[in-house]
């Protein structure tokens, strides 16, 4: 419950942060940098949002900068595609070091 409420708190801080530091009138040679950011602007302030630690305080430095990324979709598609694989032989899903042997297989041989 209290992880929940800490990142329901964490998530408004950043949409709070992301409007306080949007400009009230952008100036002319703004205004082309803005066709080029829409596209990542959207996921930022979400992406922002979940960069919380287990403990449910926001993360800093480079722990932030990794989170962002990889919620932005900086992380390997090939990755999830061999999570979906990691199945044993009787059906069920891998898990710890057999998933992550498996993991760690299938995404050399996709290289």
């Amino acid at each position: 419950m209290n992880k929940m409420i800490s990142g329901l708190m964490a998530g408004l801080f950043a949409v709070t942060l992301a409007y306080a530091e949007a400009p009230a009138k952008p100036a002319a040679p703004a205004a082309k940098a803005e066709v080029v950011a829409p596209a990542a602007a959207p996921a930022a302030p979400d992406c922002a949002a979940k960069a919380v630690s287990k403990s449910g305080k926001p993360l800093t430095g480079a722990a932030r900068t990794a989170s962002i990324k990889k919620c932005e979709g900086g992380a390997a598609p090939a990755a999830s595609a061999c999570a979906d694989k990691a199945v044993g032989k009787n059906g069920k899903p891998l898990a710890g070091a057999a998933k992550k042997s498996f993991v760690k297989k299938c995404e050399a041989e996709a290289k």
